[in-house]
């Protein structure tokens, strides 16, 4: 039976059996994200957590809370080079993994009255909408799935909250990926930051650069795939950044990951080739190294991420990138 394209990626995705569920390897057998490309990355949010940490004066306890935590891999990363003061939450609706180190909370839901820095990586992308097109009559109506098959046809009208949103943040005449529950999803996850920063780092576009025909794809395996919502893939769509932005009410941030890693080190420069004479093997593992950076910031790639950065109740050391 069809169904709106939301309930069809919630139970895709999250429900019994979905994609982020499953007992398997988890996300990273079917896609790439920053935090598997390179540990590079990991060390690039090492030195924001420090920056987020002078700027609330290092508290006896700071809180450092990653959302969408796939199978921990980037708190997994992290745990041996922060102090224990340092306290580390992965929310994810998987269960625990087996190999997860000592030291990591794991939880379904967002903790509150955070001190320090919630990161949101490639999680918007998975919050589950509702898509709606026009018919002859230019009427914008809900896209509805066969969850089987991904077989669309048109349903009934989109409702005047589905309507006000697309007015207001998705004007271009054609497919509209109504974005409001990853308003409502971020503005929830900023509003447990008491002090502190948010970040969330996705694909996205804004007001006026919206795909006329949408960014609705699947995952499976490394490859991109038709997104049918059964299970068997991921199935995301790219972010209204702007509308996520302007619905968590804090002042924010918003740049290319191309920008903000070479803010916090991350350059890609290639090491000068006088170093392969004097020190072969140095130089082999610079290239390697400078080839790690090139690919986190590469504009058509992992580069064109964007990165929202919320703070809060920071004052005068609210500018951290």
């Amino acid at each position: 039976m069809k169904a709106g394209w939301r309930a069809a990626m919630q139970t895709g995705l999250y429900g019994p059996g979905g994609f982020f569920v499953r007992a398997d390897g988890g996300p990273a057998d079917h896609f790439r994200t920053s935090v598997h490309a390179s540990p590079l990355f990991a060390g690039a949010l090492l030195r924001l957590i420090e920056r987020v940490d002078a700027a609330l004066g290092r508290p006896p306890a700071f809180d450092l809370v990653d959302v969408g935590a796939g199978r921990g891999e980037l708190l997994s990363a992290l745990r041996p080079l922060l102090p224990e003061r340092v306290r580390l939450t992965a929310v994810e609706v998987a269960p625990r993994p087996a190999q997860l180190p000592g030291g990591i909370a794991w939880r379904r839901e967002v903790p509150d009255d955070i001190v320090g820095l919630l990161i949101a990586t490639e999680w918007l992308d998975n919050v589950p909408l509702d898509i709606a097109d026009l018919d002859d009559a230019g009427r914008l109506r809900k896209v509805l799935v066969d969850p089987a098959t991904g077989a669309e046809s048109l349903g009934g009208l989109a409702d005047p909250a589905e309507e006000f949103w697309a007015r207001r943040w998705w004007p271009q005449a054609g497919r509209v990926e109504i974005g409001w529950p990853r308003d409502a999803a971020w503005a929830d996850a900023v509003g447990q930051v008491r002090r502190g920063c948010a970040l969330a780092i996705d694909y996205g576009h804004r007001r006026d650069e919206r795909p006329v025909l949408g960014t609705l794809a699947g995952f499976r395996g490394g490859r991109q795939v038709a997104p049918v919502p059964d299970g068997s893939c991921d199935v995301t769509a790219h972010v209204a950044i702007d509308a996520v932005a302007a619905a968590a009410g804090t002042p924010y941030s918003l740049i290319r990951q191309r920008q903000a890693l070479k803010a916090l080190g991350v350059v890609g420069a290639r090491p000068p080739i006088a170093l392969a004479r004097t020190d072969p093997a140095g130089y082999v593992r610079a290239l390697a190294a400078a080839g790690a950076e090139a690919e986190l910031i590469e504009p058509a790639g992992l580069g064109g991420h964007w990165w929202l950065l919320h703070s809060i109740g920071l004052g005068e050391h609210g500018s951290i990138l």
